[in-house]
């Protein structure tokens, strides 16, 4: 897609302070965590972009940045354009009414003190203040999501974890934006009901010309609903393409390795990729998954990959891309 990118990451890094020294952390020294490592990022109007990876690759991180619930290390981030890294306050309003968060645990995202009445008028009223149609516009809500106005009165308890979800989405849906970030909506959900969610997702897309980014560890999911994938490890994008560039043609050990976690009724195929051993890492220098990968070369362990051109939509980092790799 041509034109100005919708949303744009520039060299977006996050750094987290862990040292378990408490004062150290206070001043912001010894230990540290890089959460999200120099990611840079185009997402284009109109379109669904999968963030892929294992719990603790920075997907949740990135996700939290755009939204400007956490404070990047460095780097900028571009809205329309605009540099919104620097702005605050009253001069932030306007991004958050056009980019919406729902929240991959929908029991502590719904304030469990108020009805579903009151979460979602509440969030109308920010948009269009004293109206008098509120209610019918939040049962309109409730419609788009597949949910009907008998379970206006209910609090978050008396709901199932489908129903909470799509409270999520309908109280996003108040805000009437035109980006949405959703993280892992439907990991705590059986098979039947990810599926209805992505039903609904879909329909909004299409709808609403709805501009979403949708976090997953998932591939399968993700390969169903998004126009691209964005595969994350340990801060870094290691991979990038269409879904049948990614899930196909696939380049990078990584994304190799999660393809072979996905059951084979998902995928169609078996895998002779090997499984990763251990856990994401996050230190160290080289590439950052040299430690777990079984093709590992000695570069690897010492030098920082580069992005690899394989296609114009397809990219990975990875020295065995290289020439000669």
């Amino acid at each position: 897609m041509s034109g100005a990118p919708l949303l744009e990451l520039q060299e977006i890094s996050k750094v987290f302070y862990v040292d378990p020294n408490p004062l150290k952390r206070s001043l912001k020294s010894g230990q540290t965590l890089c959460a999200v490592d120099k990611l840079s990022l185009r997402v284009n109007k109109g379109d669904i972009i999968g963030l892929v990876g294992e719990s603790g690759c920075g997907k949740s991180t990135t996700a939290l940045l755009i939204v400007r619930l956490l404070k990047e290390s460095k780097g900028t981030i571009l809205y329309r354009g605009q540099d919104i890294t620097r702005a605050t306050g009253a001069a932030l309003r306007p991004f958050r009414e056009q980019i919406q968060m729902v929240f991959q645990d929908s029991h502590s995202a719904l304030n469990p003190r108020k009805t579903v009445r009151r979460a979602l008028i509440e969030a109308l009223h920010q948009r269009l203040g004293r109206s008098p149609d509120l209610a019918s516009k939040a049962i309109d809500l409730l419609a788009v999501t597949g949910l009907g106005p008998e379970i206006m009165p209910r609090y978050p308890h008396e709901l199932s974890g489908g129903q909470r979800q799509r409270i999520g989405i309908a109280r996003a849906l108040a805000m009437e934006p035109e980006f949405i970030i959703l993280d892992e909506p439907v990991s705590a959900l059986d098979v039947s009901l990810q599926a209805q969610i992505i039903k609904i997702l879909k329909t909004l897309s299409k709808e609403r010309n709805l501009t979403m980014m949708f976090i997953s560890h998932d591939l399968a999911l993700v390969n169903h609903l998004c126009s691209s994938i964005i595969v994350m490890y340990a801060g870094r994008v290691v991979e990038t393409g269409s879904p049948d560039e990614v899930m196909k043609n696939t380049a990078h050990p990584y994304t190799k390795a999660l393809i072979a976690a996905v059951p084979r009724g998902l995928r169609g195929r078996r895998s002779s990729q090997p499984l990763l051993a251990g856990s994401v890492e996050n230190t160290g220098a080289g590439c950052k998954l040299a430690p777990r990968c079984h093709q590992a070369q000695l570069i690897c362990h010492q030098v920082v990959p580069g992005d690899v051109s394989l296609s114009q939509t397809h990219m990975a980092a990875c020295h065995l891309l290289e020439e000669g790799g």
